[in-house]
This record gives C-alpha cells, sequence and structure tokens, in this order.
C-alpha cells in the first residue's frame, strides 16, 4: 500500500504536516530496501543516477563525499523530529535527502555483499561443516562472541572455505567483528587503571570482554539499533552526551562508529578524556566521523597497526585508531 500519491514527491512540492509525520512513522518501523523503492520510486531513480555517476569515477573518497552530502541533508531529521513530537518540517527536501540516504547505504552494502559472497539473489547460508567450525572458533553459544585465540584462528580460518559468507550472516544481527584475545590483552594494558567509557556499546560485547580484563567500564548506547542489535541489560541506555557528562570517563572507546554520526565530536569536548580508541573500518564512508576526526585540534591520533591486525576477520580491513589529547 503507498504512503502518499508519488506525484508528490518532490522537493519544490510541500508536505502537509500529517503526511510528512506518516513517513517519519513508516521509516521508524525500518522499512526493507524493497519497500522503500517500492514507496519511493522516483528517489530510487535519482540515487541509481547518482551513484552511477560516483561509481563511474572508481574513487573510494567520491563515495565517502556523496553519502555525507546526503546524511548532512537529512539523517537526523527522524530521529531528532520523532523527539520533538509537535514540531514539523518545513522543507521536504531534508526529508527526500534522508530517504534516498537510507537507499543509497543499502544499496551500497547489498553490492558489497554480492560481491564478497559472489551470491545476488537468495539466502547465504554456511553449510554444515563450516557453519560448526566457524561457531566453535568465533562463538561461544548461539551468537554470544568470546575472545578469540589467533594461534588458533591462524590455524582453523584458512581452513575455511566458505569464510566470505561469514559478516554477512552476522551484520544484520548487530555483529561488526569480532575481538581476538590479543586485541583484548593489549586494549586492557591501554587503558589500564583509569575510567573507561563505551559509547554506541550495541550488545556490549567489547566491555564485556574488557571487564574480565579487569577494566573498569561502563557500556552505553541510546538503543537506537533496536531492529538489528540485541541489547544486553548490562548496556546502559544513555546517548553518548548524558553519558560523557554522568561518568566523566579518562578513556572512551567506540567500535564501529555509524559513518558521518553526529556524536563522536562530543569525545573531543570532554574534558576529562585523555584517550580515544576507534575500531572501525579502513575505508572512511563506512564508519566514523572523518570530517570531526580531521576538524578537532584537542587530539593527535594515527593508527595503532597492531592493533589492527588483530580484529577479525582480516578480510573486513579494519583498523585501530588511537587519540590522544594533546599535552
Amino acid at each position: 500500500m503507498y504512503l502518499l500519491n508519488h506525484s508528490l514527491f518532490y522537493e519544490n512540492m510541500p508536505l502537509k504536516p500529517n503526511e510528512s509525520v506518516k513517513i517519519l512513522n513508516w521509516l521508524q518501523s525500518e522499512p526493507t530496501f524493497e519497500e522503500l523503492c517500492a514507496e519511493f520510486p522516483h528517489e530510487w531513480e535519482v540515487v541509481q543516477q547518482e551513484l552511477s555517476n560516483v561509481f563511474s569515477h572508481g574513487k573510494a573518497e567520491d563515495l565517502n563525499d556523496y553519502l555525507k552530502q546526503l546524511s548532512n541533508g537529512g539523517g537526523e531529521i527522524a530521529r531528532d523530529y520523532l523527539k520533538r513530537r509537535g514540531d514539523k518540517i518545513s522543507d521536504n527536501a531534508d526529508l527526500m535527502r534522508m530517504i534516498r540516504y537510507r537507499m543509497a547505504h543499502s544499496s551500497i552494502k547489498r553490492h558489497y555483499n554480492s560481491v564478497a559472497t559472489g551470491i545476488e539473489r537468495g539466502k547465504v547460508r554456511f553449510n554444515l561443516l563450516n557453519g560448526l567450525v566457524t561457531q566453535k572458533l568465533l562463538f561461544s553459544e548461539g551468537l554470544v562472541r568470546k575472545p578469540v585465540s589467533m594461534s588458533w584462528f591462524k590455524i582453523i580460518w584458512p581452513l575455511i572455505w566458505q569464510k566470505r559468507l561469514l559478516m554477512p550472516l552476522v551484520q544484520p544481527e548487530g555483529i561488526y567483528c569480532f575481538y581476538s584475545k590479543e586485541l583484548v590483552a593489549a586494549l586492557c594494558e591501554i587503558i589500564g587503571s583509569r575510567v573507561c567509557l563505551e559509547i554506541a556499546a550495541g550488545d556490549g560485547t567489547l566491555s564485556r570482554f574488557l571487564a574480565q580484563g579487569g577494566v573498569r567500564i561502563t557500556a552505553t548506547d541510546d538503543y537506537s539499533w533496536t531492529h538489528t542489535v540485541k541489547y544486553n541489560e548490562s548496556v546502559i541506555k544513555r546517548d553518548a552526551k548524558e553519558a560523557l557528562s554522568i561518568y566523566s570517563p579518562e578513556v572512551v572507546i567506540c567500535s564501529w562508529p555509524p559513518a558521518n554520526n553526529k556524536f563522536e565530536k562530543l569525545v573531543f569536548k570532554t574534558r576529562s578524556v585523555q584517550v580515544y580508541i576507534v575500531i572501525g573500518s579502513r575505508h572512511q564512508f563506512a564508519s566514523g566521523n572523518w570530517g570531526d576526526y580531521k576538524n578537532q585540534t584537542s587530539f593527535a591520533f594515527e593508527e595503532d597497526k597492531r592493533l589492527s591486525r588483530l580484529v577479525l576477520p582480516p578480510e573486513l580491513d579494519s583498523v585501530v585508531y588511537i587519540f590522544r589529547r594533546n599535552s
């Protein structure tokens, strides 16, 4: 069922307040990529043409700039609006940009999954043997991750011939990487006895591992990804701004912060923070807010290549950045 007559969806034609509310509430229900395209075919045509132009240049930075442009236009509108509940959107151009951002992000994710798995249609599945071996290597039970032994990983991982299916299978469950025992030990050493806060903690796996290593850490998240993440009761429901203010951490850690997010800049503005550790993708369009990383002047940062190699699996092309406050 269509939400609105599609002839309305041009940026120079204002939406009525009740129409924008209807669309925003529907977007909050996390419609599928196919549903988005069916509801907004004109926007999908625009996205297809724009993505075609970006990919024709073959530059990763062009893709990042394109997604950032869309995100800046409308990426936070739905969340802000639904918090205020009473204001109205005066310009539906922002709303259309938000819809195009979701379409573009989903389309790119689907493209890279098909490249990684070789599967363009149908379900992605491990066979029985690959599934059992992967389960034993990476999980303690079900989808509960465990710290992975690097020595065992180096022996077993090359024997798994369906390894390229792993991340497409687990990412829909809110799992974006796996942590080796060696990575956890190294992070514990960096943090030491200082008070640590994890923001955007998801299911709290990393904080759980660090706490087991003796770190005084609090896991927090704003619970905005309930459609994907199964939040553990150990993860306190607080957004980054509130958590940074309440806990005054000396060390902050964040694993796979969303691309072009609005909360990392708050870390750099928090006086108590001496070290900020980011685990994410080497590809700037996939995670982190690189505009804020480069614009802030309070911290110097660099990749810790040793730690980057300890984030699993290696096919993710993960990276660990350490921000240290300038003296």
